[in-house]
């Protein structure tokens, strides 16, 4: 008699400081965009899951913002989200740039961690085709010195190319070897529990933050006010009317967003309704207006109101 095959499922989490790839990361992992990511650091500010799915395995990965020093009541919440996910999953996998040098930043990040006795920690060196192989080398060692420095005992070091796709694989299959034994959470073929009206209006503040100055991204805020199919279209031609309002905390930024004659908006709607009709699977009629709410970073009542 054989024994039934083993099947795996769980929660693994990428952390690290902004912009450091985990978004990206998260993207190659499940093979479709369920993470926005931007040039810009703290893109992220909602915790995404994505789900890989494999006979074997379910491996709900969870993307995280970045865990910074706040300086806005909106950071400190932040924070309080990649601490409290962290202490929920199976696995937590801390990403390093490899071309960049480990800092303060990460210092902070990985003593942090080390706090939270009961989770494995893997570490992931992160944007290995922008350097050569000597470099990757260096930061493995700097990975590793820092792992003992803070007291972490990192289960695996990985370096890996998410645009490259480079180990993608690999670090998906050791992620999987130490997640518990268990059925299948979440049903065959969904890649996200991210509400639709998030997924939306994360992709319209991804189009917003393209292009604009170094001030704006963390001063825009997205809500998706109404979204629904058109009454009166025929089953084989549907319409999703969306209706969302931009954020931001001052006319000054209001006049960016806009553009000359409302140049950048329509730039910005034209980009967003591109990748809402691609995550979607139907055309969609996207109407965006843009708001002041002022110092909404550091206003309790508005953060409640922006959904933070």
């Amino acid at each position: 008699m054989t024994d039934a095959p083993v099947h795996r499922s769980g929660f693994a989490c990428f952390v690290g400081r902004p912009n450091v790839g985990k978004s990206t990361l998260t993207n190659a992992l499940v093979g479709t965009k369920v993470a926005i990511t931007s040039s810009r650091p703290q893109t992220t500010r909602t915790v995404v899951r994505g789900i890989v799915h494999r006979p074997d395995a379910q491996l709900i990965l969870v993307d995280t913002p970045g865990l910074h020093r706040p300086r806005t009541l909106l950071g400190e919440r932040l924070n309080d989200l990649v601490r409290t996910t962290w202490s929920e999953v199976d696995v937590v996998a801390v990403c390093f740039p490899a071309d960049e040098k480990i800092g303060p930043g990460d210092r902070y990040l990985v003593s942090e961690l080390a706090k939270v006795r009961r989770t494995t920690k893997v570490a992931v060196v992160t944007k290995t085709d922008l350097v050569d192989a000597a470099r990757i080398g260096e930061q493995l060692l700097a990975v590793q010195a820092l792992g003992e420095e803070t007291g972490t005992d990192w289960a695996e070091i990985v370096p890996v190319s998410a645009t490259a796709g480079d180990q993608v694989g690999l670090l998906t299959d050791l992620l999987i070897d130490r997640m518990p034994e268990g059925p299948a959470l979440y049903p065959d073929g969904e890649l996200t529990d991210t509400p639709e009206e998030a997924i939306v209006a994360d992709l319209v503040r991804e189009a917003a933050l393209e292009g604009v100055r170094d001030e704006l991204p963390h001063s825009i805020a997205v809500v998706v006010e109404e979204m629904g199919l058109r009454a009166d279209r025929p089953a084989d031609r549907p319409l999703l009317d969306v209706h969302a309002t931009l954020f931001v905390e001052r006319d000054s930024q209001k006049g960016i967003v806009i553009g000359h004659r409302g140049s950048r908006l329509k730039a910005v709607g034209s980009d967003a309704r591109i990748q809402i009709e691609a995550m979607l699977g139907t055309p969609v009629y996207l109407d965006l207006r843009v708001k002041v709410a002022k110092d909404w970073q550091r206003d309790p009542r508005q953060l409640r109101r922006l959904g933070f």
